[in-house]
């Protein structure tokens, strides 16, 4: 019977996307880097709010609306007290919200650079399987050949013959996963049949632990 070491990688991108905005400062085009902050106007009991972005050129900022003209009694208690403090976890979360920045920015730059945290869900003595499950919180633009071979160390024409010969599989349904972006709950399974020296070598790659 098989044995399967099984591990989760929790992949935070450091940097949020940059969209791309006419800038009334550099008369063009340029980069807005969201500055964290939100900016509130309430009229009677009809509240607007913005998120805050400022160009990575010459400091301008473009205000990039979360809502208008809403109703106190229709905001989230929540969202409203995290609008008030500028709560920064749920600022942050609002900055990777591809689908608003899509209909404002005629480009957006998003970034590889991640956090991953690795950690072992089920251990297994003499695994001859190893399943990793992605848990992506954010999203990231980043290719799931691109992320495997990286962290693997195994180039990504490897990994796509190991797929074609079965030995790797994704369960997304998607016959071209590995060259799709990440997404959360994606669990990938290697057989590992072959692959030399997987305690001494993959082991410390897939768990993120020496021993």
């Amino acid at each position: 019977m098989c044995k399967t070491l099984r591990v989760r990688w929790t992949l935070t991108p450091r940097k949020a996307p940059e969209p791309f905005i006419a800038c009334s400062g550099c008369k063009g085009l340029r980069a807005f880097r969201c500055s964290g902050k939100i900016r509130l106007n309430a009229n009677g009991r009809r509240l607007d709010a913005w998120l805050i972005y400022k160009c990575v050129d010459c400091d301008k900022t473009w205000n990039r609306a979360i809502f208008e003209r809403q109703t106190l009694r229709d905001i989230d208690p929540t969202t409203l007290a995290a609008l008030q403090s500028s709560d920064p976890g749920w600022v942050r979360a609002e900055a990777f919200n591809l689908e608003a920045l899509r209909r404002k920015a005629q480009r957006i730059d998003e970034f590889d650079d991640l956090l991953i945290e690795k950690a072992i869900v089920h251990e297994a003595s003499g695994w001859t399987r190893l399943a990793i499950e992605l848990a992506v919180p954010l999203p990231v633009s980043t290719r799931l050949d691109r992320l495997l071979a990286f962290e693997l160390k195994v180039s990504r024409s490897a990994l796509q013959r190991l797929a074609e010969a079965g030995m790797v599989r994704i369960d997304t349904g998607h016959a071209d996963a590995l060259r799709r972006r990440v997404k959360s709950g994606t669990v990938i399974n290697i057989d590992l049949a072959g692959w030399l020296e997987k305690d001494r070598q993959l082991r410390p790659l897939a768990t993120g632990s020496p021993s």
